[in-house]
């Protein structure tokens, strides 16, 4: 994760690791004008999209790792809803427009500090183009997914999951973390 060396507030370069007081965490803090920069996790949002039984799927085109499957999703910026930016991540990864459902996973990678938010989502409208982050989308069917070639092992957990509960005609809301490769359900 990022660390600044330099104050954002007043300049000074004498940064520092401690604990603030009334903290529970080592923050890097300023012990020039005592800011405290938090290392907060990012937040990736992004969508699960179904069509006629075939769920969409973006080929990366930039790193890390190239070339791999995953869901259309990515880092939420600052003024948005989760919402907004899965659909926005959508839109700029697939060309398509699309309508969230409902939520359907939340989990968190602690060791590298980001927070997936999927939804359940349906395409509105198709366009065939897709943003510089992208060699390919395609919907693929079950049978056709390029399982081996899925970037991260919880994306694949969650279609996984989502293309069993869809054949049962029941969905539910999971969350679970990367460190034990588990996604679990809340009654």
């Amino acid at each position: 994760m990022f660390s600044p060396s330099f104050c954002p507030q007043c300049g000074c370069q004498d940064l520092k690791s401690q604990l603030p007081p009334g903290d529970t965490h080592e923050r890097l803090m300023c012990r020039g004008c005592g800011y405290i920069h938090y290392l907060n996790p990012k937040i990736i949002t992004g969508c699960i999209i179904e069509q006629d039984g075939k769920y969409l799927l973006c080929q990366r085109a930039i790193a890390p790792r190239p070339g791999t499957w995953t869901l259309p999703a990515g880092f939420m910026e600052g003024g948005e809803t989760t919402e907004q930016a899965a659909l926005r991540e959508v839109w700029e990864e697939s060309g398509v427009r699309a309508e969230i459902l409902s939520p359907y996973s939340i989990f968190s990678v602690p060791t590298i500090s980001e927070v997936y938010i999927i939804f359940r989502a349906v395409a509105l409208e198709i366009t065939g183009q897709f943003g510089p982050e992208t060699l390919a989308c395609q919907f693929f069917a079950p049978q056709d997914i390029p399982w081996d070639s899925i970037y991260y092992p919880a994306i694949r957990q969650i279609l996984e999951r989502y293309i069993e509960e869809r054949q049962a005609g029941v969905y539910g809301l999971y969350t679970g973390n990367d460190d034990t490769g588990k996604i679990h359900f809340i009654r």
